[in-house]
């Protein structure tokens, strides 16, 4: 072999460790989902390992059900409100940050890191914390504020109360990551850009949508699109703080395979709901990039 031919085939050589375990860690999974799917599969096939064939049978099982139709609802508007308040706080924070001294950006910058790199059960139980029904901090200052009836008050009993601190959970433990990204994202844009504009009497929200959303809307469309991902799949912290309840007010799709896997044994009907979601979860996005092209396109 030349040497031109081995400098060509080295970078390759060096991501192929990187993207051969990708696949195994991502495509075994998928495809095991998949196959169980396709089966009978509960306990007792658990155990023995004879499963059988049944083929769509549990995907008709589960769109037939009422309860699957909503809980896809309450995920896509458990998503787009958590996505609508990580755009906009992160995009804010990430303005803020461009204004801001070179040590107080520094400071910001820390705190924001620090608060991404918490692991999520720890900042999960931080939350719990904060709106015990005893002992938490968010009753006593609503309580000292004049609003008595939060007095013993309890979140988790209540379905509202629960999905909202849910929400308050999630973009804190997501809005750092856009935030950071978009600041990054920020400091590439000409300075003379917003002083020209300026100039020419341009206010703040004239500025931003006509020099930096422009500018910077494929970065805007990758983080909005990892948010996508990130709380349409959140599972972690539904699970920790409320299992899905009360009842079924915070039960998500990720959430509900997992119940109707372990409740009821039926890792088969599971994995059918498991697979569901990750193929709405992929229209969902292609149906943003087809949009997104077409404005690039007609631009």
């Amino acid at each position: 072999m030349s040497g031109r031919r081995r400098a060509a085939l080295w970078p390759y050589l060096l991501v192929a460790p990187t993207v051969l375990g990708g696949a195994l860690l991502l495509g075994y999974p998928l495809v095991r989902n998949l196959l169980i799917s396709l089966q009978h599969y509960g306990m007792g096939e658990l155990i023995r390992g004879d499963a059988a064939f049944v083929g769509l049978r549990n995907y008709r099982t589960v769109l037939a059900d009422p309860e699957f139709w909503e809980v896809v609802r309450r995920t896509f508007w458990w998503t787009l409100i958590n996505v609508v308040l990580i755009m906009v706080i992160g995009t804010l924070v990430a303005l803020m940050m461009r204004r801001l001294s070179r040590r107080m950006r520094i400071l910001v910058t820390s705190g924001l890191v620090l608060a991404w790199a918490s692991p999520v059960i720890a900042t999960t139980t931080v939350f719990q914390w904060l709106f015990a029904s005893r002992l938490g901090v968010v009753n006593w200052v609503l309580v000292r504020l004049g609003f008595s009836s939060y007095e013993g008050y309890s979140w988790l009993a209540d379905g509202p109360a629960a999905f909202t601190v849910l929400v308050l959970l999630v973009v804190w433990q997501s809005v750092p990551f856009a935030a950071i990204t978009l600041h990054a994202a920020l400091m590439t844009v000409p300075e003379e850009l917003y002083e020209s504009a300026r100039l020419d009497g341009a206010g703040s929200w004239r500025i931003f949508h006509a020099i930096t959303l422009p500018l910077l809307r494929p970065i805007f469309g990758l983080v909005l699109c990892l948010e996508v991902i990130w709380v349409f799949r959140c599972f972690a912290q539904i699970c920790a703080v409320t299992r899905g309840g009360p009842g079924d007010a915070t039960t998500t799709l990720p959430v509900y395979a997992y119940r109707v896997a372990q409740s009821l044994h039926r890792y088969d009907l599971g994995s059918a709901v498991s697979t569901l979601t990750v193929l709405l979860l992929v229209a969902a996005l292609i149906a943003y990039f087809r949009q997104l092209l077409r404005q690039e396109a007609d631009r």
